[in-house]
């Protein structure tokens, strides 16, 4: 009988190991879902979807507590916030879109998705749900919406947190000489050019399998059109400015959180952010080591305490 069971248990492990092979080299989209997943329900969140305005929103909710929206940044998705929102869930309730055009959420072909348009679907997104007061988080160009939004609708946001925004006046460095000059260095088409845009992302390489990699790229080069036509928009005044022009408009307290060594927008925002604050009932800021543009997947836990002691000390 336990050679019977020895015997199964093998060949149950071999089908396994089989499976597992066979989808990381012919279907390794289907690991990447399984991981975002698995994530999501460590995270205590689940996935849902409400059509508002001229797009179908998808977005991640749960936690129990005071209502937190997380905004990712430019040729992201929600799934960036995944391992900050599990150190969230037990004390926030939190709403995780997909912004209209990326990841899951809807795009209109031809429709307008600058930072203005985006700060009033994000309106529409907030009408729909019903949401009256909450902390509202953006991330890099998901900072200049917020704030965009904040400006405009004081009423819904009572807390503003800004980490490594766009949208502020920052010390040229060389992504920004770039940017200008027309380059774009978040589009790529092989594993090469993966590692050149997460090298501007990220103070460490990141160690991906290189077929989850490929998926990456597939995804990039599918949304080459759409990335290039945002990335063109955001090269103007009015979109790299678009923060900076109304920080004096907000009135609730700020936080500006940012990577010390970040080479998309350099840490001198973080001077510009504080000295336009005229209005605000209270500024705070913080700066993390150790990192370059992504805090919440490079210092996820540094990230959630100060973001927690930020919602909750007003």
């Amino acid at each position: 009988m336990l050679l019977r069971r020895l015997k199964f248990l093998a060949w149950l492990i071999a089908v396994l190991v089989i499976a597992f092979g066979g989808t990381y080299l012919f279907a390794p989209q289907w690991l990447l879902r399984a991981n975002f997943a698995r994530e999501a329900m460590a995270a205590h969140l689940e996935t849902h979807s409400v059509q508002a305005g001229d797009t179908r929103w998808v977005y991640y909710e749960g936690g129990d507590g005071p209502t937190i929206v997380l905004l990712h940044g430019f040729a992201d998705s929600k799934e960036v916030w995944l391992p900050l929102a599990k150190l969230l869930t037990p004390h926030f309730h939190l709403i995780i879109p997909d912004l209209p055009g990326w990841g899951a959420s809807s795009r209109v072909a031809g429709a307008n998705y600058d930072v203005d348009a985006q700060a009033a679907r994000l309106q529409a997104f907030v009408q729909t749900l019903g949401l009256q007061r909450f902390v509202l988080v953006g991330h890099s160009l998901g900072g200049a919406i917020a704030g965009v939004y904040a400006a405009g609708h004081p009423e819904h946001v009572a807390e503003l947190a800004l980490v490594d925004s766009f949208g502020l006046k920052y010390k040229e460095n060389a992504f920004a000489r770039e940017a200008l000059a027309g380059e774009d260095p978040f589009l790529f088409h092989d594993r090469a050019g993966f590692a050149r845009a997460s090298a501007l992302a990220f103070a460490k390489p990141l160690d991906l399998p290189g077929r989850i990699v490929d998926v990456l790229i597939r995804r990039n080069q599918r949304d080459k059109a759409f990335i290039e036509q945002i990335f063109n928009q955001l090269r103007q005044p009015s979109q790299y400015l678009a923060l900076q022009d109304r920080l004096g408009q907000l009135t609730m307290p700020v936080l500006g959180l940012w990577c010390r060594d970040d080479k998309i927008i350099d840490v001198s925002a973080l001077d510009s952010l504080r000295n336009g604050l005229t209005h605000a009932s209270a500024i705070g800021s913080s700066t993390l080591s150790g990192c370059n543009h992504m805090p919440m997947l490079e210092r996820t836990q540094e990230t959630a305490q100060i973001l927690t002691g930020f919602a909750l000390s007003h």
